[in-house]
């Protein structure tokens, strides 16, 4: 029988958890935005689209612009983003030790659940140097029935490691993150660096479920009581 003090898997999310990506996403995101005559902030892309699938938010960029957005439209943003992601994309600080530390108390239980399309999440991974440790274990919300505030994407991950979801810790930094983990039945730990606008705040991850807050990702590995801790 299983320990019930202890967690059989970790499912990670990506970007801001794993990556550090949502500045030049967003920075993408909002360029092209001003190219359709919306001169949105940088708080409010943040606030609007951070945690989102982009595809599952074109009403609020027409209801601002007129532009029905096209799968064209949206081809062209992966592209520029992918591109910008390639050039400068750099790991969130600790998150790569965490991992490999993680990976081997989990015994290769670990997964990366995200929100984003899967050639983003490979991209990313790879070029962080996390693409060896996340190999064959890398889900899309955008792959499945709904994405992120659904917990499709945790419950495949769980699924795909042959683990029971309750008995799972879910890393997030996100309300529609925390929201989906808790709804797969997850424990959700929510990561919260002091100072970054891409983070939702402490008391917003708290309210949409997260039972802990941590600040660093070098914390992280000292929090999970794992089997190899039993």
């Amino acid at each position: 029988m299983s320990d019930p003090g202890v967690f059989d898997a970790v499912l990670f999310d990506c970007d801001g958890v794993l990556v550090d990506s949502e500045s030049i996403t967003n920075g993408v995101l909002r360029e092209m935005l001003h190219e359709l005559g919306w001169r949105i902030s940088a708080e409010d892309c943040f606030r609007l689209f951070v945690g989102r699938a982009l595809s599952d938010e074109t009403a609020i960029i027409t209801a601002h612009t007129g532009f029905e957005v096209t799968e064209a439209w949206l081809a062209g943003f992966r592209a520029r983003r992918n591109e910008a992601l390639a050039a400068s994309l750099q790991p969130v600080p600790g998150a790569v030790a965490a991992v490999h530390e993680i990976d081997t108390l989990m015994d290769g239980r670990i997964a990366c659940a995200s929100g984003a399309d899967l050639g983003k999440v490979r991209l990313q991974l790879r070029k962080v140097g996390l693409g060896e440790v996340f190999a064959g274990k890398m889900f899309s919300g955008m792959d499945q029935p709904r994405s992120k505030p659904a917990p499709d994407v945790y419950l495949a991950a769980a699924a795909h490691l042959g683990v029971d979801p309750v008995r799972a810790a879910v890393v997030e930094d996100t309300v529609p993150g925390v929201t989906a983990g808790v709804a797969a039945g997850a424990t959700v730990f929510g990561f919260c660096p002091p100072g970054s606008p891409a983070h939702h705040p402490p008391k917003a991850l708290l309210d949409a479920g997260a039972t802990h807050i941590f600040t660093s990702m070098a914390e992280l590995p000292g929090l999970l009581p794992t089997p190899s801790r039993r």
